[in-house]
């Protein structure tokens, strides 16, 4: 089932970032035209939205879409790229600089919650289109980036079952589907301008998390 589309967030693209906030004309429009891409992407559906609704949304003509992409897929491409290539990154970062395992776990959710803060549209398209995309000519790479970050979480888990600091009479690999789909499928119900904060929001998830909602 499509996620409904989140609302959009004031805050810069990426690209935007990376660059300081200045850029020109043209890739201040084609980061434009990606973000309209992926809210229709999200909402309607990879194969059910065309090239005609990108550029109805953002106003244009659809042959003025072409003078920076040459095709759906390839806005596609570069939504899901830039997406998974940013999470893996930090997620890596995470996990070299965490001072233990609980540690990389506290980090790893909470900028999950930032991420799904920061662009829903791409978590949402990524939720919707990895399973069919991923063994599609080209998307391969959606495949391999998702298994490096569940490594990643597996892993955290694993050392802390090791050390005493989780409980060692669970599954990891069940634990760890249950925390990814719980986390992940917040973008189904939260707005980024809502009335709960990403941070409020990790907190009280890591809090039912570790501490149940049995008190004793």
């Amino acid at each position: 089932m499509a996620v409904r589309r989140p609302a959009r967030t004031a805050a810069p693209t990426r690209a935007a970032a990376r660059n300081g906030g200045s850029r020109s004309g043209s890739s201040v429009r084609r980061a434009e035209l990606l973000e309209i891409a992926a809210g229709l992407f999200a909402s309607r559906g990879f194969t059910q939205t065309t090239v005609r609704d990108i550029a109805d949304e953002a106003g244009i003509l659809s042959g003025s879409l072409y003078h920076h992409f040459s095709s759906k897929e390839e806005m596609l491409d570069e939504i899901l790229r830039d997406f998974l290539g940013h999470l893996l990154e930090r997620f890596t970062e995470i996990e070299k600089e965490a001072e233990d395992p609980k540690d990389v776990l506290d980090r790893l959710v909470a900028h999950s919650f930032t991420t799904i803060h920061q662009t829903p549209e791409a978590v949402a398209l990524y939720q919707n289109e990895a399973d069919a995309l991923s063994g599609l000519p080209g998307f391969e790479y959606v495949d391999q980036m998702g298994k490096k970050i569940e490594k990643i979480w597996l892993r955290a888990l694993t050392a802390g079952q090791k050390s005493g600091i989780f409980r060692r009479d669970v599954d990891v690999n069940l634990t760890y589907r249950f925390i990814r789909d719980t986390v992940w499928c917040t973008v189904r119900w939260y707005r980024p301008r809502g009335r709960f904060r990403a941070e409020a929001v990790a907190e009280q998830y890591l809090r039912i998390l570790y501490g149940g909602l049995v008190t004793e």
